[in-house]
């Protein structure tokens, strides 16, 4: 019998500190890209790839991403009041219902690897997704639902990579290629962030993942990694040695890395330019500043 991956954990506990002074009071994760928050891109993500249980790993002050996702009565009824339909089913679509949702606190910033260990008793003995919101991904087919349909096929460790300059490898896992199949590649190995020159290839992993139980059987080692931190990607090693597969995923689309000011801004480009209503006059704006910019010079 086939595994299938219904749980996802969205490791959320970060302070946001790159984008004080906002995250004072704004957990980053509910920032806009557009008109939609981080989370929601990712929660749309998790829910194209057949995700049926949301498991959020917070921290102090993240009340506002719980309320989110919670129901908003007076709101509801003055749109209905408003006639403004399409606004309430933009605003429903929001909401979680009730036992789809869990939050769990990580009360210390021990590292990605100790986010996900937070999560283990609601895991259980069964597949599981990692989705991390500041890598949101522009893709025809959802990044988590192309890798759904890799991992039926493997039932193995599935982790998202992408090529990066030689000199951004050291900020990355990297993973040592063993067989290079196309879309999927075989590993006999990963590095978490690799000194200058010493990666292994150009692959690297990026927060999307598919793991096995046996990922969470090597976290609860809390075997200190790379920056002092419980670092994931030497539980999905430790895993691999244990004799399980670990592949990484050439997935379709394009990623922009939201934890990091300038990719926040390419991503509200890219996305407001996808869509219909806001294209022309961004299109008009950009060419004008180009234009004036070039005039300048």
């Amino acid at each position: 019998m086939r595994n299938k991956v219904t749980k996802a954990i969205f490791p959320v506990a970060g302070m946001g500190t790159r984008f004080l002074p906002a995250t004072k009071s704004v957990p980053k994760e509910i920032m806009t890209l557009v008109d939609r928050p981080l989370v929601q891109y990712a929660i749309d993500e998790a829910r194209a790839a057949g995700i049926k249980e949301f498991i959020f790993i917070t921290s102090r002050g993240k009340g506002a991403l719980e309320d989110y996702f919670d129901v908003a009565p007076q709101l509801e009824q003055e749109l209905r009041k408003k006639g403004k339909t399409e606004l309430l089913e933009i605003l429903k679509s929001t909401n979680m219902d009730s036992g789809e949702i869990a939050y769990m606190r990580q009360h210390k910033p021990l590292g990605l690897g100790h986010a996900v260990w937070c999560a283990r008793r609601l895991i259980s003995n069964e597949p599981f997704a990692v989705i991390l919101p500041d890598d949101v991904i522009a893709a025809e087919k959802p990044c988590l639902a192309q890798m759904v349909e890799a991992f039926e096929e493997t039932q193995s460790n599935i982790v998202a990579a992408m090529e990066v300059p030689d000199d951004m490898a050291s900020s990355y896992g990297i993973l040592d290629v063993k067989e290079d199949m196309g879309s999927i590649v075989s590993t006999k190995g990963m590095i978490e962030k690799p000194a200058p020159g010493e990666a292994p290839s150009n692959l690297a992993v990026i927060g999307r993942y598919i793991l096995t139980p046996t990922v969470l059987q090597k976290l609860n080692k809390k075997k200190p990694g790379a920056g002092g931190e419980i670092q994931l990607t030497d539980a999905i090693d430790d895993a691999r040695e244990d004799g399980e597969e670990v592949y990484g995923f050439r997935f379709r689309g394009q990623r922009f890395d939201c934890g990091s000011k300038a990719g926040f801004l390419q991503a509200t480009v890219a996305f407001a330019l996808a869509r219909d209503d806001l294209r022309e006059d961004l299109e008009n704006y950009l060419h004008d500043v180009i234009h004036s910019r070039q005039a300048a010079q």
